[in-house]
């Protein structure tokens, strides 16, 4: 039988370097998935990558452990070997209605650092894009995934209006804004990302001058003018930067974008001789914490931008039982429609063993003590068997039902298992027939 399991890390472990190692570079991920799949031996796989969250959704067999799947995922994704218990403390894990609970939070922004994060969504959707145009995802994470995508829909409401942006780019913000004592001042945005322009919105509404630093001469350009900014290439930047009070960086380079001497050639400009203060959202670093150290130039990483939004988070979460309760009412509903169609062929299975039992008592009777009664007859005690028969199956069909409902489809197996170990094989040969698998679970979050 098959389960739902997701593993990974995210903004609670704070293991930036690690999160490098893990992430897939999005024009790679067109091979590395199925290779991924692979190495895990999963049919089904959604890999799912920010700035703050590496997780990988599969369905696994569950007779291996999760905590095998944990070790696969650490060594497919660092090209490594985990040491002892290395993956255990780096990796959380979650499996069967724990891991579809994780993924419903997930969608709904309520598992990011700041509280109702939209961008999480569409981020969601674009890896479960993917790995569906791959064959990658099939029967068991599918009906996950969408309930995932309804119920982000159902809380953004909910979200939206209460607190407002709530990304780590908003928090980005506050921190520069903080560092300047909310007076003007000049920020630089290194790189044109969701981050950054939503950084941009911010800092405009608070009156700083922005300039707008790229690669590409054309884009950079381009937005600078729709934002009404000052724009500098990224050599021009490098070489000869603005003077500065703040810089947000936040590309997708893969090597550092300002080294050393650049930074201090940034420090010896800044405005009124204090250091500005870097905020790097890139995942790798786009400025190392060796050459921020080096230069004398104050720089947050992620993992301190990160620790700044979640400073309020349990607090702010309380706030949203509602959206918590459009999450608890789509699992309880997952769980039941899971329970009725792994149980289902169990129930089918079940009728026509009542049935066959009882037909055949009555043609036993028809050979003993009912041998004289006439056809018409025979055919009514037949009719009035199988109506019983299936009188007396309804109630154990209900009680499984509220079984693999209230415990999970495996307690289903493991009781008839243990009552009838020919019985519980062709009911679970049943199962297989018909095709379906129990890919939701009562299972506790390992951590």
């Amino acid at each position: 039988m098959r389960t739902i399991g997701v593993v990974g890390l995210s903004w609670r472990n704070r293991r930036a370097q690690l999160m490098n190692e893990m992430t897939i570079a999005r024009d790679d991920r067109v091979e590395r998935l199925p290779r991924l799949a692979e190495a895990l031996g999963v049919t089904e796989l959604v890999y799912l990558a920010t700035c703050n969250r590496i997780e990988v959704a599969f369905t696994g067999d569950n007779r291996v452990p999760i905590a095998t799947y944990r070790r696969r995922v650490f060594a497919a994704l660092t090209a490594r070997e985990p040491a002892a218990a290395e993956a255990e403390h780096a990796l959380k894990a979650w499996q069967g209605e724990g891991a579809v609970e994780h993924l419903l939070l997930v969608a709904a922004g309520l598992d990011s650092a700041r509280i109702g994060e939209q961008e999480i969504t569409s981020q969601l959707h674009d890896a479960f894009n993917l790995s569906q145009s791959l064959g990658l995802v099939g029967p068991g994470l599918e009906p996950a995934f969408t309930e995932a995508f309804r119920v982000a829909k159902r809380v953004r409401p909910l979200t939206e209006g209460r607190i407002g942006k709530v990304s780590l780019s908003h928090v980005a913000a506050r921190l520069v804004l903080a560092h300047l004592e909310r007076r003007q001042g000049t920020v630089a945005l290194v790189g044109i990302s969701p981050m950054t322009m939503q950084c941009a919105e911010e800092l405009r509404a608070a009156s700083m001058a922005l300039v707008v630093v790229n690669r590409s001469v054309e884009r950079g350009a381009a937005y600078a003018r729709s934002i009404g900014a000052r724009f500098q290439p990224l050599d021009e930047f490098r070489a000869a930067p603005a003077a500065v009070d703040a810089v947000v960086l936040a590309t997708g380079a893969r090597e550092p974008v300002l080294r050393l001497g650049e930074l201090e050639r940034l420090a010896a400009r800044a405005p009124g001789g204090h250091s500005p203060l870097l905020i790097d959202l890139g995942i790798p670093p786009n400025v190392t914490a060796e050459d921020a150290l080096a230069a004398d130039v104050p720089r947050m990483g992620m993992d301190d931008v990160t620790d700044a939004a979640t400073a309020d988070r349990a607090d702010v979460l309380m706030e949203f039982s509602d959206a918590r309760a459009i999450v608890d009412e789509a699992l309880t509903d997952l769980r039941r429609h899971t329970a009725d169609r792994l149980v289902g062929p169990m129930i089918a299975e079940l009728r026509v063993r009542y049935r066959h039992t009882a037909v055949e008592g009555v043609d036993r009777l028809f050979q003993k003590e009912l041998a004289g009664l006439g056809e018409p007859q025979r055919e009514a005690v037949v009719r009035w068997a199988e109506t019983l028969s299936r009188r007396f199956a309804h109630l154990p069909a209900i009680g499984l039902r509220e079984l693999a409902f209230r415990v999970g489809p495996s307690a289903v197996e493991a009781f008839f298992d243990g009552v009838d170990p020919q019985l519980a094989r062709a009911l679970h040969d049943a199962v297989e027939r018909s095709g379906t698998d129990a890919t939701f679970d009562v299972e506790p979050e390992l951590r």
